[in-house]
C-alpha cells in the first residue's frame, strides 16, 4: 500500500499528542486507577501489529471505569473455513484477555456477508456460499471457539439478524456514505482493475456491510488480522457517519507456520491444529525454528509481558539451550488446549521417542480387513489414507514424494507400491505421526 493511500485511510486518526491533551481535559481519574489502566493497556497491546489508536484505547479503558460498564469488543468472522489452528487463535487469545479484564466479547458470525464472500487478497470473484453451507460452518466455529474463549462471557451474533432486515433504501443509504474512489484504493480491487479482471458490484458491499456490523453493535473495539485493515477502517468511517464514536481498531499479525516463513495454513501443511492430540501438538511446537519461539510466546500463550521478557533473556544467554525454552513453550501451548498433566505426559513421550529414538507408546491403531485387500495387498496411498493421518489421497501422494513416509522403518520411495499387509506394521509420516497397522482375517 502506498503512503498516499495509507494517509487517506488514516485521515480520521488524531495524533497521540492531541489524544493525550483531550484525555487530560475531559476525563478525571486517580493516580492508582491510571496505573491500573496503563497495566491493562500494556497487556492488551502486547503482540498487536497496529493499534488505531493506543490513546483511544486508553481513553476507552478510563471511560469504562468512570461509567462502570464493560467495553464491547467485536470480532467478525466469515464462516467459510471452519478448521481452526493456532493462527486463528492469535485474535481469539486477545479476545480472551479482554474477557479476563471484564469486557464483553461479541462474535459476529457473518452468515449474511459470508454469502457475499470477503474479497480480501483475492484475485477473482469468490464463489458465494449457500445458506446451508454458512450455517454448518458457523456451528463448527462455535464449538471450536469454546476451546479458547469463555462461552458464558461470549455473546454470539449472526449478522443476518440486522442485515437481513435492511430495506433497499437502507442499503442505498449505507452505500451513499462511501465513494467508489475510496473503494478502489483497496489493494486487491486496484490490482484486479490493473489486470483487467472483473470486479462484481456485490463485492463492494462486503466491506460496507461488515463495517455496518460495527454500527449495529455500536462496537467500542474491533479486532482482526492485518489482512483485514481496509474492512476494519470502513467500520470506523461508517460509525462516524452514523454519529457514533469510531471504534478502536486492533490488528493482529498473521502467524507464521512451522516452515518459519509462510502464514500458517492447513493447505500448506505448516499448521498446528487446536484439536490435535497432545503428542502431535507438542511435537509440532518442538519443530518450530528457534527464531519463532518468542513470537509464539507473545501471540499464542497467555504469558504476561514481563514473563515473555524472561524467556527472551534466556534465549539471549549463551549458556541456555533454545531447546529448553522451546520445551516450556510446547508445554504451555498443550496445556492451553488440553491440560497440564497431558502436557507433561506429551513432554515425556517426546523425550522418549525423539531423544531416545523409540516409537511412541500411544499411537493410532488401524485395522485392515481381508476384504479391503487384493491378494493380501493394499495400495500404499490407500493405506495411508485409512489411518486418518491425512485428509486426502493427494496429500498422501505428496508426502510419499517428499520422502516423509516409512513403513517398518523402510522409506517408501514410490506411490506405485502395493503393501503386503501384515499384523503389527508401523507406518510413520514425518517425525511425529505414527500408526500401528493391524490385520484382521
Amino acid at each position: 500500500m502506498t503512503a498516499e493511500r495509507q494517509a487517506k485511510q488514516n485521515e480520521d486518526i488524531l495524533t497521540g499528542a492531541e489524544k493525550e491533551e483531550e484525555l487530560k481535559d475531559n476525563l478525571e481519574i486517580s493516580a492508582s486507577e491510571l496505573k491500573e489502566v496503563n497495566q491493562e493497556l500494556e497487556i492488551l497491546s502486547q503482540g498487536v501489529e497496529d493499534l488505531i489508536t493506543k490513546e483511544d484505547l486508553r481513553k476507552r479503558l478510563i471511560e469504562t471505569r468512570n461509567e462502570d460498564r464493560p467495553l464491547k469488543v467485536k470480532l467478525g468472522l466469515d464462516p467459510s473455513a471452519p478448521d481452526i489452528h493456532l493462527g486463528h487463535t492469535v485474535v481469539l487469545n486477545k479476545l480472551k484477555q479482554f474477557q479476563d479484564f471484564g469486557h464483553e466479547v461479541h462474535l459476529i458470525i457473518g452468515d449474511f456477508t459470508g454469502m457475499i464472500g470477503d474479497p480480501s487478497g483475492k484475485s477473482e470473484t469468490r464463489k458465494q456460499l449457500t445458506e446451508e453451507e454458512v450455517r454448518e460452518n458457523a456451528r463448527t466455529y462455535q464449538e471450536q471457539f469454546s476451546r479458547v474463549l469463555d462461552s458464558e462471557k461470549t455473546v454470539l451474533h449472526f449478522n443476518s439478524s440486522w442485515l437481513g432486515e435492511l430495506m433497499l433504501e437502507d442499503i442505498i443509504n449505507i452505500a451513499s456514505r462511501y465513494t467508489v474512489a475510496r473503494m478502489l484504493e483497496r489493494d486487491d480491487f486496484a490490482t484486479r482493475m490493473n489486470e483487467n479482471k472483473p470486479i462484481a458490484i456485490h463485492e463492494f458491499f462486503y466491506p460496507l456491510l461488515q463495517g455496518y456490523d460495527s454500527v449495529a453493535l455500536d462496537a467500542d473495539i474491533e479486532l482482526g488480522g492485518t489482512d483485514q485493515r481496509f474492512n476494519l477502517l470502513v467500520g470506523r468511517r461508517l460509525q462516524r457517519e452514523f454519529e457514533q464514536v469510531p471504534q478502536v481498531v486492533m490488528m493482529m499479525p498473521l502467524l507464521e507456520g512451522l516452515d518459519g516463513t509462510q502464514k500458517m495454513s492447513k493447505s500448506l501443511d505448516n499448521y498446528i491444529g487446536i484439536n490435535e492430540d497432545p503428542n502431535t501438538m507438542y511435537g509440532k511446537v518442538m519443530s518450530l525454528p528457534d527464531d519463532l519461539i518468542l513470537r509464539y510466546f507473545e501471540l499464542v500463550t497467555d504469558l504476561p509481558p514481563a514473563q515473555v521478557e524472561e524467556q527472551r533473556e534466556k534465549l539471549e544467554d549463551d549458556g541456555t539451550n533454545p531447546m529448553e525454552v522451546k520445551k516450556y513453550l510446547a508445554e504451555k501451548i498443550v496445556s492451553n488446549f488440553h491440560d497440564s498433566k497431558k502436557a507433561q505426559k506429551a513432554a515425556q513421550e517426546f523425550a522418549r521417542v525423539f531423544s531416545e529414538g523409540e516409537k511412541p507408546e500411544d499411537m493410532t491403531e488401524v485395522t485392515i480387513s481381508t476384504d479391503q485387500l487384493d491378494n493380501g495387498k493394499l495400495w500404499i496411498v490407500r493405506l495411508i489414507s485409512a489411518t486418518g493421518m491425512v485428509d486426502s489421497n493427494s496429500e498422501a501422494r505428496r508426502l510419499i514424494k517428499q520422502g516423509a513416509v516409512t513403513l517398518d522403518d523402510e522409506k517408501i520411495e514410490t506411490i506405485d507400491y502395493d503393501v503386503p499387509v501384515e499384523d503389527e506394521m508401523i507406518l510413520q509420516i514425518g517425525k511425529r505421526r505414527f500408526a500401528r497397522i493391524r490385520r484382521r482375517d
